[in-house]
């Protein structure tokens, strides 16, 4: 039993509607905000899916338990001699129906500052009520690749039966998250889980990034068999697209940044036995110097003045 399960009744963390429909073997997908989400990838997804299909909540986390105030504070509005409005913070679970009604489900809000293991245990103890067959789960990450190339991603799941693609990665170390630890705790219970990270250009992480979105909705399509709407983020993502090789056409410096990755990118691809881009020890500019160029430039093309 982990430390965390000991604390308190993981059913003590949520709310959950007492009316709920019947629901056989639902898809639940998750995208909590606190963690990297390159290129916005997840916010993305997620406010598509929101916006496209009728949706209601229903199950609500204790956030006075999870989130930590003073760390991401939320808003308010004053006005004039009194506070008019608060914007609280919510960590939800929804019930979506995909265009031919299949019901699944959808976890967003922030991240848990606090109580990693009690949320995990309270998204299992849901997972269970509501039989739940998959958990899925999509993000952006920035790495050194060019836009002009198709997405890649990393596909990782608690099975390796439920991979379909293969990793640009062997074994590295990173910084943990709720999310990862929600699949690692999964696979341990015996739930399947699957996840995508979804490769961002780094000089475009910082930006809104709809190409990697339709990337990130198109695997989960493919990993659930769930009829999802696409062709409002498609129609953004020609947008941002066109945008993006109008503004770096005829600009030398960036033209170059860019063909230097597209090598890079090929000698990778092309090869039997390739390694992570990450680890690519050619003199290429670093991620920070890409950002601040194309930042600089796109800043230029506004009549604005660049970011130091």
């Amino acid at each position: 039993m982990n430390v965390g399960e000991t604390v308190l009744n993981p059913e003590d963390l949520y709310e959950l509607d007492a009316d709920l429909p019947e629901l056989t073997g639902p898809v639940l997908l998750h995208s909590i905000d606190g963690f990297v989400d390159a290129g916005s990838v997840g916010q993305l997804v997620r406010e598509h899916l929101l916006d496209a299909l009728d949706h209601r909540v229903i199950a609500r986390f204790d956030v006075d338990s999870l989130i930590d105030y003073r760390a991401r504070r939320p808003t308010m509005i004053y006005d004039r001699d009194h506070w008019a409005s608060y914007d609280a913070p919510e960590l939800v679970l929804r019930l979506l129906h995909d265009e031919v009604g299949t019901p699944f489900l959808l976890l967003t809000g922030p991240e848990p500052d606090r109580m990693w293991e009690g949320f995990v245990a309270a998204v299992r103890s849901l997972v269970d009520r509501l039989n739940v067959r998959l958990v899925v789960g999509f993000h952006g990450i920035p790495m050194g690749v060019p836009h002009t190339r198709p997405v890649g991603m990393t596909s990782h799941a608690t099975r390796p039966e439920l991979i379909t693609r293969s990793s640009w990665f062997d074994k590295v170390q990173v910084p943990g998250s709720a999310a990862a630890l929600l699949e690692y705790r999964l696979g341990e219970s015996g739930h399947d889980a699957l996840g995508f990270a979804v490769h961002v250009p780094h000089y475009l992480a910082q930006t809104t990034y709809p190409t990697a979105a339709v990337a990130a909705l198109d695997a989960v399509i493919a990993a659930t068999g769930l009829v999802l709407p696409s062709a409002a983020l498609r129609e953004a993502a020609l947008t941002t697209d066109a945008e993006i090789t109008e503004q770096v056409s005829g600009n030398e410096e960036v033209e170059k940044v860019v063909r230097a990755l597209e090598q890079q990118y090929d000698a990778f691809a092309g090869a039997a036995d390739r390694e992570s881009l990450l680890a690519e020890a050619r003199d290429m500019p670093t991620a920070e110097e890409l950002a601040a160029q194309f930042e600089r430039f796109l800043a230029e093309q506004d009549g604005g003045d660049p970011q130091p």
